[in-house]
């Protein structure tokens, strides 16, 4: 072949790269989930997926994470370092191929990796594809390899530049500011996964350095992580904040027909079930085969030795499989070689072999404890029969909850001033602190879209309730009507309905002081608990109303935070010498209907945070700790997040 013919057909080959790209940045979302900050960070794990791939395989011990002053992010690893040789089918040396063609890399190939990380196998090509500039450097067989990109196009064919002793893949790369609505990635989204990592790895080295900041020794902010009993560690991290009703965690290691499983377990004295299920490190948001054999094995195993023990002679009703989950905090991790996903977020395992194993896995491990420990078996035994006694009681609260009143024709609460759009997707609800605020709200909404419900007071801390006494509670009574959704049925009482649910927007709206984000936690804490389908489908948000007005003669502006306050002010003085009034809001009920409407209901103009969950198992944890009995952790939480609050992260 000539020389012209060959670099025709290398031209052609990488047109096609390109557009292979080009659909990632068409569809970003297809890809990454979104184009916020859950997308932006997701970057970051895609690369990082690579390097815990190569920790899997037993290549790799370290991998350090860096996001720099211009907010791009550096990932490195001690690995093999990426093959830099040609690639016979491409005819170009194989990193430049990883780098650049969808669903190309080892993990592809099952005799390099038998197991991998990532959800969707993009890996590192689509982060190339949704980068402005891409840097990597390859230390491998004692020389440095690099090539550079920008936006997925590679600047100069792989090169060498060095000689080295070490091994390991080092990548930088700037995420494309006309593709994500955030860049600024926050230190604390990314220190919360690679804890999760380390646990769920154990035996690997995580770091993340944030060169942004520095802390009081002139150093950056570093947080490193290291796990040597993984998933038991991970429990009990989790559960850190609660009171544990055993001595140690319940934890199990091993391989079960093929499918290796990892479990662990412990039981503590609060009333929810906290269970976290991951697949090949990805968190299973919505189950799954694994989760379900989990429940089998727990069940059946419990049950039959509840029965054996003679315990349950005296309970006059029927054991179900919640009660046997009532104050349970597990985490089950399982390595599956070809995972399949289904679920709207495809974070839902599939394959049927999977629950075989884990009923089996845990199954055994439940018995040998049970038979090992019968003082710590009774005391499981025992919260199961608590647990139940008190579902009785939640059944009948519950069915007071749902049946339509007789005094309120439609069975909304009489506090609820609805809208007259009847199509969910077009509606909103405001969940107003108090009735002064709240009477506001109503003279300055859009009452055709916008229903107000006012709550009185702080509700119900549901991290310390019962779940009869939740269905007892005035307000939440009041929420569950005018949202119109249910909460389960006697088989499975646990399990939300919301196929009925009246608006697609609820929004949180408390004044902006230190009562009013107390009050916002209440909330946010009783729909994480009983209502996490509408914080999972993207149905709550938070209202963030200002905290300033600046008066200039006629001139009136609103200030969201302190440096926007200090920058109005410069602006409406243009250099001058003149007064400005400063008004700081204190609560809703300090603004006039229009000026509500203006700032904080008008979807013109208002700012609505939107609350997502990143990840599962640190939200449980951060709201046990703030909701939960211990006064340290939480004391600690504050003076540490106070500056940094980030609620909706």
């Amino acid at each position: 072949m000539s020389e012209e013919n060959r670099n025709q057909e290398y031209s052609a080959s990488n047109i096609q790269v390109l557009e292979g790209l080009e659909a990632v940045r068409k569809r970003p979302a297809m890809y990454i989930g979104d184009i916020g900050m859950k997308g932006l960070h997701h970057l970051v794990y895609e690369v990082v997926d690579n390097s815990i791939d190569e920790a899997l395989a037993g290549h790799c011990s370290h991998i350090d994470c860096f996001i720099n002053e211009n907010n791009s992010i550096t990932v490195t690893d001690n690995g093999r370092g990426i093959p830099t040789d040609m690639h016979e089918k491409e005819g170009r040396s194989a990193l430049e191929v990883v780098m650049t063609v969808l669903h190309a890399g080892g993990k592809f190939d099952k005799g390099s990796y038998k197991v991998s990380g990532g959800l969707h196998g993009v890996g590192v090509s689509c982060v190339n594809a949704l980068s402005s500039d891409l840097r990597v450097e390859v230390h491998r067989e004692g020389k440095v390899f690099e090539q550079e990109y920008k936006i997925g196009a590679p600047q100069y064919d792989v090169r060498e530049i060095g000689t080295t002793d070490k091994t390991g893949t080092f990548v930088t790369f700037l995420p494309d500011a006309s593709i994500f609505e955030e860049t600024v990635y926050h230190f604390d989204i990314i220190v919360a996964r690679l804890r999760e990592l380390a646990f769920l790895n154990k035996g690997i080295n995580l770091s993340i350095t944030d060169k942004r900041r520095k802390d009081d020794d002139g150093e950056f902010v570093k947080e490193e992580f290291y796990s040597e009993g993984g998933l038991k560690e991970f429990v009990s991290f989790l559960d850190e904040t609660r009171d544990s009703i055993l001595q140690d965690v319940i934890y199990i290691d091993g391989e079960k027909d093929g499918v290796p499983v990892e479990v662990a377990m412990v039981y503590n004295t609060s009333y929810t079930e906290n269970v976290h299920s991951y697949v090949n490190n990805i968190n299973t948001i919505e189950g799954g085969t694994h989760l379900s054999g989990f429940r089998r094995g727990l069940t059946r195993t419990l049950k039959k030795y509840a029965d054996e023990s003679g315990l349950l002679k005296k309970v006059k009703f029927e054991i179900s499989g919640d009660d046997f989950r009532e104050g349970l905090t597990a985490v089950i991790s399982v390595k599956v070689m070809e995972p399949q996903f289904e679920g709207q977020t495809k974070t839902k395992l599939g394959n049927k072999e999977v629950t075989t194993a884990v009923s089996q896995s845990v199954s055994d491990m439940l018995t040998f404890y049970l038979e090992e420990n019968p003082e710590q078996a009774k005391r499981i035994v025992l919260k199961v029969i608590l647990a139940a006694t008190a579902r009785n009681a939640a059944a009948k609260a519950r069915e007071m909850v749902q049946r339509k009143s007789v005094l309120v024709g439609s069975g909304l609460p009489g506090k609820l001033s609805d809208c007259s759009e009847k199509d969910p997707a077009k509606s909103e609800i405001y969940l107003v602190e108090g009735d002064s605020a709240g009477g506001t709200a109503k003279q300055g909404r859009d009452r055709h879209f916008q229903a107000i419900l006012p709550l009185r007071g702080k509700i119900l801390n549901v991290e310390k309730a019962m779940q009869h006494k939740v269905f007892e509670n005035e307000e939440i009574k009041n929420m569950f009507k005018a949202l119109g959704v249910s909460i389960g049925t006697l088989d499975d009482e646990r399990e939300l309905n919301i196929e009925k649910l009246r608006y697609h927007k609820v929004i949180v709206m408390t004044d902006a002081d230190i009562d009013g984000s107390h009050i916002a936690t209440l909330l946010l804490t009783f729909f994480f608990r009983y209502l996490k389908p509408l914080i999972e489908q993207g149905y709550v948000y938070i209202a963030t109303p200002p905290l300033y007005l600046l008066k200039k003669g006629k001139d009136h502006r609103y200030c969201w935070d302190e440096d926007q306050r200090e920058g109005m002010i410069q602006e409406m003085k243009g250099g001058k010498d003149v007064n400005v009034i400063i008004q700081r809001y204190k609560g809703l009920g300090e603004m006039n209907a229009s000026q509500l409407w203006d700032t904080t209901l008008n979807p013109e103009y208002r700012t609505l945070k939107q609350v997502t969950i990143d990840n599962a198992a640190e939200a449980d944890r951060v709201f046990s700790m703030l909701m939960g009995d211990e006064v340290p952790p939480r004391r600690a939480f504050i003076e540490a997040n106070a500056k940094y609050a980030n609620i909706d992260a």
